[in-house]
C-alpha cells in the first residue's frame, strides 16, 4: 500500500506531466488531481497551504513534496521510495 499523492496542477503544464510520469515510474497511478486552473479558489489555498504559486504543487500523504524539481531530487537523492511507501 503507497501513501496517497495529492498534486495542485493544471491541464497544461509540461512540469505537472513530468511529475506524473516520474511517479508512474514508480508505481503510483491513483494521484488526486487538484485543477487550479478549473477552480481559481484552489489555487489561493494552495498558495496558503503551500506559500508557493506555481503548479505542480506534489503531496504524499500529509508531506509537502513541493514541484517537480523538488520530487526529482528526493528521487535522486533515494528519499522518494520510502516517502511513498509510508
Amino acid at each position: 500500500m503507497s501513501a496517497p499523492v495529492t498534486m495542485y496542477c493544471t491541464a497544461v503544464c509540461p512540469y505537472c506531466m513530468m511529475a506524473e510520469r516520474l511517479l508512474a515510474s514508480k508505481g503510483i497511478t491513483q494521484i488526486e488531481k487538484i485543477r487550479v486552473d478549473l477552480e481559481p479558489q484552489q489555487r489561493e489555498l494552495m498558495m496558503q497551504k503551500t506559500g508557493r504559486r506555481t503548479v505542480p504543487q506534489i503531496y504524499v500523504g500529509d508531506t509537502h513534496v513541493g514541484g517537480f524539481d523538488d520530487l526529482s531530487a528526493l528521487d535522486r537523492a533515494g528519499k522518494l521510495d520510502p516517502l511513498l511507501q509510508a
